[in-house]
């Protein structure tokens, strides 16, 4: 089973400008973007008009690695602290639920694993 870690950038409000900088300081490639707007059914449709916008989800590719850049949602804020995280991804459902449970333990779960649109389990943990 394949485990990837990728670095997770959160910004409040501002990750567009952070990818237009990483596609110019890095020769950073997007392949992938969605605001919270976009995101299907009642994901999206549950963001204020003011932050229909913000980039919910980025993945930039610069070189061989790969960088996620997004806002936080609209009204939410973290400290500076968590504002970068590890994206852990595994294409096993009992390995995510095992490594969850691990991470919790000692840890603090402000979100429970769960389905999500664009995952089958996702824990949206910083």
């Amino acid at each position: 089973m394949e485990v990837q870690l990728t670095p997770f950038i959160m910004l409040d409000g501002h990750a567009k400008e952070a990818i237009a900088f990483y596609e110019q300081a890095l020769d950073a490639q997007v392949v992938f973007q969605q605001t919270y707007g976009e995101a299907p059914g009642e994901a999206g449709q549950a963001v204020p008009e003011s932050g229909r916008d913000r980039v919910a989800h980025s993945v930039l590719k610069i070189g061989g690695a790969d960088l996620f850049v997004a806002d936080s949602e609209p009204g939410v804020s973290f400290p500076h602290s968590k504002q970068v995280n590890i994206c852990i991804t595994v294409s096993d459902q009992e390995q995510a639920r095992r490594y969850y449970d691990s991470l919790r333990e000692g840890g603090r779960v402000d979100l429970e694993l769960q389905a999500i649109h664009f995952s089958p389990l996702y824990d949206g943990n910083r």
